[in-house]
């Protein structure tokens, strides 16, 4: 059995969205419930609130101290996006998930990690927050990564929506490989097949349309043939995954029929195509039955 780090924190239950918002506290909540029978097993840990200095290996000052000061008073950044007077520490903690779980796999202390974090960020790009996200997490993980000693990082995103901020994070960058799978036609608009990178990076990004009303056949031909090859000729040292359960057949924000079966054999692919440490973190997922009953598969086959 693999030593898993489940990495979360109560300050993300204070980034107040909202009455009637979908990125709620209640997402977390469920989650923490739904895998209490597992929490035997894990190491439980809880985040830090990361500097500046981290924030900037993806995002200009500028950008961080305007997100800071409009969180000061609170506000909506956009119709979708909005902060509280708690959301520059929680997305700050958000992103130190991450950097706590590469430190503890780099250690040795654990070999594996998921971030149950709020707010997501794998729709901020280096100078916008959109997308219910801030910072975003992932995109500074891979960085901060490197900076450790793991190259070339891999980032597979299985949320429904296509992360649009990664994209254009490692766009003309060869050393990270941007993979992601998404529902056709819904928010932000961007992932093309045909978007494949520019200069060093063009075909270091790999984007996969899946059509309104796909079921998991059409999500494990994915995972199970474009997959395997692409890690395989990327050879990375570690894999980072923006894990957004709203591909699930339940969910209001989106059209897809994957079941929670379906998303176990995807994680299930996922996990085997190479033997590297890997980190997930929470992005989408807005029915929070089903977001628990996933997070909890996602960490049965992390423990395999």
């Amino acid at each position: 059995m693999k030593n898993i780090a489940y990495i979360t924190d109560e300050i993300y239950l204070k980034h107040d969205t909202g009455a009637m918002h979908p990125e709620s506290p209640q997402r977390l909540r469920a989650m923490n419930q739904a895998i209490q029978p597992l929490s035997p097993k894990l190491t439980m840990k809880s985040s830090f609130k990361v500097s500046k200095s981290i924030l900037e290996l993806v995002h200009p000052l500028a950008y961080i101290e305007n997100i800071e000061n409009m969180c000061e008073y609170g506000g909506s950044i956009d119709s979708d996006t909005i902060c509280s007077v708690e959301s520059y520490t929680a997305a700050c903690m958000a992103v130190g998930a991450g950097i706590l779980a590469l430190e503890g796999i780099k250690a040795g202390e654990f070999e594996r990690a998921f971030c149950a974090v709020r707010p997501p960020g794998h729709h901020a790009t280096p100078t916008q927050a959109m997308g219910f996200c801030l910072f975003n997490n992932i995109a500074i993980a891979a960085k901060y990564a490197q900076n450790i000693g793991y190259e070339k990082v891999m980032i597979v995103d299985f949320d429904v929506h296509h992360g649009n901020g990664t994209q254009d994070t490692f766009w003309q960058d060869d050393t990270v490989f941007y993979f992601s799978s998404h529902q056709a036609f819904s928010y932000p608009g961007t992932g093309a097949e045909t978007h494949r990178g520019e200069g060093k990076g063009e075909g270091y990004t790999a984007n996969y349309l899946m059509m309104p009303e796909s079921t998991d056949t059409e999500l494990l031909d994915i995972y199970e043939n474009d997959l395997p090859p692409l890690v395989n000729s990327f050879e990375p040292d570690i894999i980072l995954v923006s894990a957004g359960y709203d591909l699930h057949e339940s969910d209001p924000l989106a059209q897809l029929n994957i079941t929670t079966e379906g998303i176990r054999k995807m994680v299930q692919n996922i996990l085997a195509s190479r033997d590297v440490p890997f980190v997930f973190f929470l992005e989408g997922g807005y029915d929070v039955k089903a977001l628990g009953e996933n997070v909890k598969v996602t960490l049965e086959e992390m423990l395999k």
